[in-house]
């Protein structure tokens, strides 16, 4: 298979915002849009987007894992980048249509049809870069993917990073392409430098996320991670994983963690870290990088609980396990 979020079908759902309404949702050509060249999202990052999975099951159908906090979310970024208010049932309409007419084509496990909702303001000023885009432009692309460890689930090299941010504080909740462009320039240059996989970003010691996914400390059978707040994403893998967690019976502890006590309980051969992703679900972390110091996470391995956390989410995921939080839309 092609590399991950590189294929589309042919088709995608769309809808336009103008003059204080959203238009009748239609399938057409995934292969362009049109817009202004001045359009308010080219000049002033007013953009959002979400990324959700369906899967295909054994008995035929095709479920899409937890479409309802997607969209929840997706309608918080809208509201705080002062985009026009999406209507969630519109674009819960748009998902399923889209992911309907190719449901023949999702791939089987460990495969899945990737979803990405996109909302972008095309308001034609370049004068507004202290006012918001009028009219919006809201589609759903579909990439069916493959395994995203095809490769095998290899653990990484973390950079702990004290001195940058991912974004702007205030923007963390919000799941905008800007915020992606602000942490590429540091990751590439981690990358280059130490040979890093990603950065955790620590502003002055504080753990908080990665350039794209969220982070968890397993330590016995504890999980310790950030309390929510407005200086990062709120990732729904990283709510389904403490949900599960908790399900097995694991302590879930949601405060601050310190670089200090982040390495500090890493040399002990009982803790695992990981990070939490809609496309690699939960990656083993093996190194963290400190100062021009590597320190092994535990073993240095993927741990049995990263491993058990997420072999349990992909059971419900492909409907292999009971669904009892009802995270499943069955089309």
């Amino acid at each position: 298979m092609a590399m991950f979020g590189t294929k589309f079908m042919p088709e995608m759902a769309l809808t336009n915002f103008n003059n204080g309404q959203w238009s009748k949702a239609e399938h057409v050509s995934a292969d362009s849009i049109s817009m202004h060249p001045g359009a308010h999202v080219l000049h002033y990052s007013s953009t959002c987007f979400e990324g959700l999975k369906a899967f295909a099951h054994s008995d035929g159908s095709v479920n899409i894992f937890r479409m309802d906090q997607n969209l929840n979310r997706f309608e918080q970024s809208s509201q705080l980048l002062s985009l026009p208010a999406i209507d969630k049932a519109q674009v819960a309409d748009m998902i399923t249509s889209i992911v309907h007419q190719y449901k023949s084509q999702v791939p089987q496990p460990p495969g899945s049809m990737y979803i990405r909702p996109t909302h972008i303001g095309t308001e034609a000023s370049i004068g507004k870069a202290a006012a918001p885009s009028l009219s919006s432009l809201l589609y759903v692309l579909l990439s069916p993917v493959g395994d995203y460890f095809a490769g095998g689930a290899k653990p990484l090299r973390i950079l702990l990073d004290e001195e940058g941010v991912r974004c702007a504080p205030h923007m963390g909740m919000i799941k905008s392409g800007g915020n992606y462009a602000s942490a590429l320039g540091p990751i590439l240059a981690a990358k280059d430098s130490v040979q890093a996989d990603q950065i955790l970003f620590c502003p002055n010691g504080d753990v908080q996320e990665t350039g794209a996914a969220n982070f968890i400390l397993i330590d016995g059978n504890e999980i310790i991670t950030k309390a929510l707040d407005s200086t990062f994403l709120h990732g729904v893998t990283r709510n389904s994983v403490l949900t599960i967690a908790r399900d097995l019976g694991m302590t879930v502890s949601e405060r601050d963690i310190t670089v200090t006590e982040l390495l500090e309980r890493a040399k002990s051969p009982h803790v695992e870290a990981a990070l939490s992703g809609t496309a690699a679900v939960l990656t083993p972390v093996g190194t963290f990088i400190h100062n021009g110091v590597e320190h092994k996470v535990g073993t240095g391995d993927a741990g049995k609980t990263t491993l058990k956390l997420r072999q349990t989410l992909n059971d419900i995921q492909w409907g292999k396990q009971a669904d009892t939080h009802n995270w499943l839309t069955k089309i």
